[in-house]
């Protein structure tokens, strides 16, 4: 028996799609009931923030108490904090509670810091996965952390979470090979092009604490991550495995951490990359605003279901681009992705794991984070209704 056939046979056993709660999840996508009601951004960010909330608090009394829960999940159900995903929802908790004028997500966001603080290995690195005894650090995870953290000296003053910040980017560049791509402490023991997202937080904390190192390893794995991109804009080396195809996830990570940065150096040739890829994209996307889960290189569709998290990053790079850029034409595409998660968002007012919640894909069985709804798709849809409501971007400006 082949190792693809023994997980398939192991699937039903694993999500156990029978229980009541899962079947109805599943029969609504299979009927397609869920095409949800569309409602303003206000309400739906409303409701995406409540649901980070609830996550949160499912934490409270647990050892990772401060850390928000990766989400909610048809094999495991709520799932313990998450110090990569946790320390990037800072950032969102700052930008909403200014937006829906909710004082006490400042308080959640400092939380979240210092249980972040609390987890930071002594080399400067932190935990990969859960943050489990014996977890291994990875350079994606910690870059993430480092927004959350930058953000925690930014908004609060806090000093030890700038010197966290340049520990931690320390730590990035010991694990940095010469031509800048991180082969070292990363996930699948694979590089990543999507490690670009960290690359813009060591930009970001070199820029901020006058790190002169941290700004060059930085521009370094931008500049390895343009060799990876394919004359059609797709990049190269972008999957989470190294046969593997890239979900619109691991390509909107990798374009958002190029065009971050050429903001930041204002450096044409990084904005180029990340336009071209981000138009190339945008040229895939359907009238009702879907995207597919998975593309190859001269973006050929690999997969019949929608990776949402990665829709919602996208819509976050047009508009960027749009504002920044004054690529208005892609606000349009932002505008039909957006309107396509809402239709895909349950706001019911129960309370529960689904309610304000965004599945990973759609329908929920699709392969990226299948049958769950993970809190970073929450935390996108937050950031793209709020980068449109506002104006601006999250991070709030361009050096922070």
């Amino acid at each position: 028996m082949t190792n693809t056939l023994q997980k398939l046979i192991a699937l039903p056993f694993r999500y156990k799609p029978w229980r009541p709660e899962h079947l109805s999840i599943i029969v609504d996508d299979l009927k397609g009931l869920s095409r949800q009601s569309v409602h303003s951004d206000e309400v739906h960010l409303k409701a995406a923030i409540e649901w980070l909330c609830r996550a949160q608090d499912k934490r409270n009394g647990q050892r990772d108490e401060g850390g928000v829960s990766a989400g909610w999940s048809f094999e495991d159900g709520w799932l313990p904090s998450y110090p990569e995903t946790s320390g990037y929802i800072v950032e969102t908790f700052l930008a909403a509670e200014k937006i829906l004028k909710q004082p006490e997500l400042a308080q959640r966001a400092q939380r979240i810091i210092d249980w972040e603080l609390s987890i930071q290995n002594p080399d400067g690195s932190f935990p990969g996965h859960f943050g489990e005894s014996g977890s291994k650090p990875v350079i994606f995870n910690t870059g993430q952390i480092m927004h959350g953290v930058l953000a925690g000296y930014l908004n609060f003053q806090r000093n030890e979470c700038l010197e966290a910040a340049v520990n931690a980017g320390r730590w990035m560049i010991s694990k940095q090979d010469e031509d800048g791509c991180w082969r070292q402490s990363v996930h699948n023991d694979t590089p990543h092009t999507y490690n670009t997202r960290a690359a813009w937080a060591l930009l970001r904390t070199g820029l901020i604490a006058n790190e002169k190192a941290l700004v060059a390893a930085a521009e370094k794995n931008i500049r390895w991550a343009l060799t990876r991109q394919t004359p059609s804009g797709w990049f190269k080396t972008n999957a989470f495995t190294t046969d593997g195809l890239p979900f619109t996830h691991n390509i909107a990570y990798a374009i958002r951490g190029i065009m971050e940065s050429g903001l930041l150096l204002e450096n044409q040739e990084m904005l180029d990359a990340a336009i071209n890829a981000a138009k190339a994209q945008a040229l895939q996307q359907r009238q009702n605003g879907w995207l597919a889960g998975r593309y190859a290189d001269n973006w050929h569709p690999q997969a019949n279901y929608c990776c949402l998290t990665g829709l919602a990053q996208m819509s976050i790079i047009w508009l960027r681009l749009s504002q920044a850029c004054d690529l208005k034409e892609l606000e349009r595409n932002a505008d039909a992705g957006i309107k396509f998660i809402k239709s895909n968002h349950h706001i019911t007012g129960q309370k529960d794991h689904r309610d304000g919640a965004i599945a990973g894909s759609a329908p929920i069985w699709g392969r990226y984070s299948m049958f769950e709804y993970p809190n970073w798709a929450a935390k996108f849809f937050a950031d793209a209704l709020m980068t449109r409501i506002s104006g601006e971007p999250i991070p709030q400006t361009a050096r922070s």
